[in-house]
């Protein structure tokens, strides 16, 4: 039985935002960008780590900005998780490209061009070779891609989740604004709350806290960081406990 535990394979979340896709473009997607992360997941899942991963879509459009400008939220939500959708084409293209195996599935379903999601199937998925890009958010309004990245992971059983930011890990302040500010190695789901940190929203955070899934928060632009905390280096701040 321990040998069995010992070899279950390393199963991580990869979670993005839409404007790391745009780079210094600001809107849409940066072909050059797209590959760097595509060929970084590759180099995980070649080391023997199930990687799946949930993208934003504030690179294509925001709900909220739809809302300040007297639209009904419902439906500035919906075009945002359409949104992660056209963003989740556009990795597993890249990486179907690139030589690797991938999956877009869709909480909304659209048969001729996503797979409805399915926790099982996800998971058969990922233990099949296969990169899972969970689109559309969690299906229903009201919800950030933090949220579904978490449920996400929650539900297709993986070991953390990896919250690709602008900075390399979690700050007693922002860093930008304050040259002082301390960077945490390690940090408990309670003791985040209590310094009122923003490593995620709170429904997303309370959430993986409920459920005890470890947040490891990193930054995609230092070399290495994303293969080396997929690995389960110490890249990074970890959220956990």
């Amino acid at each position: 039985m321990a040998s069995q535990q010992s070899s279950k394979p390393r199963r991580i979340l990869l979670k993005i935002s839409g404007e790391a896709l745009a780079g210094d473009l600001g809107f849409g997607i940066d072909p050059a960008i797209l590959s760097e992360i595509a060929s970084a997941v590759l180099e995980v899942r070649s080391r023997g780590v199930q990687a799946a991963l949930v993208i934003g879509g504030g690179n294509v459009f925001r709900g909220a900005e739809l809302q300040r400008a007297g639209f009904d939220r419902v439906t500035g939500d919906q075009m945002g998780m359409l949104a992660t959708i056209m963003n989740g084409l556009a990795m597993r293209e890249e990486l179907k490209r690139q030589g690797g195996s991938a999956v877009v599935m869709s909480a909304y379903g659209i048969p001729s061009i996503t797979t409805q999601y399915s926790a099982s199937i996800g998971r058969e998925l990922l233990s099949s070779g296969a990169t899972v890009i969970c689109s559309g958010g969690t299906g229903s309004p009201f919800f950030t891609t933090d949220t579904g990245a978490v449920l996400r992971a929650i539900e297709l059983q993986c070991d953390e989740v990896l919250k690709a930011t602008k900075v390399d890990g979690v700050y007693s302040a922002d860093p930008v604004k304050d040259p002082s500010a301390v960077r945490f190695d390690k940090l408990t789901f309670s003791e985040v709350m209590q310094r009122q940190l923003k490593v995620m929203d709170l429904t997303a955070f309370a959430l993986a806290s409920e459920h005890q899934m470890p947040i490891r928060v990193f930054s995609m632009k230092k070399p290495g960081a994303f293969v080396r905390a997929a690995c389960g280096g110490s890249e990074g701040t970890l959220v956990s406990g």
